[in-house]
């Protein structure tokens, strides 16, 4: 039983530490108020059937191209949701 509670209590935190390190959205004003640099541009495709999976794809192509945070620029529902965002680290 203890040995049950420990890797839930491992796994609970591996889920907690990976989140950590997401890139994260932040405002257009956040980037330039704090000087972080643009190093690109990224988008979903039509497969986001919600705005959360939206922005989960969008920070998961963020982490690709090296960046820390993101800001949506444009947003579209066409029965699917796609969207772009600007890439900071």
């Amino acid at each position: 039983m203890k040995k049950l509670i420990l890797f839930a209590m491992t796994l609970c935190g591996i889920v907690f530490s990976l989140n950590a390190l997401a890139a994260q959205e932040i405002t257009a004003q956040e980037a330039v108020e704090k000087g972080y640099k643009r190093i690109g541009t990224i988008h979903t495709t039509a497969k986001a059937t919600s705005p959360m999976d939206a922005k989960a794809i969008l920070s998961q192509r963020a982490d690709e191209k090296g960046g820390n945070y993101y800001v949506i620029i444009a947003g579209r529902e066409h029965g699917r949701f796609s969207a772009t965002a600007e890439v900071y680290e």
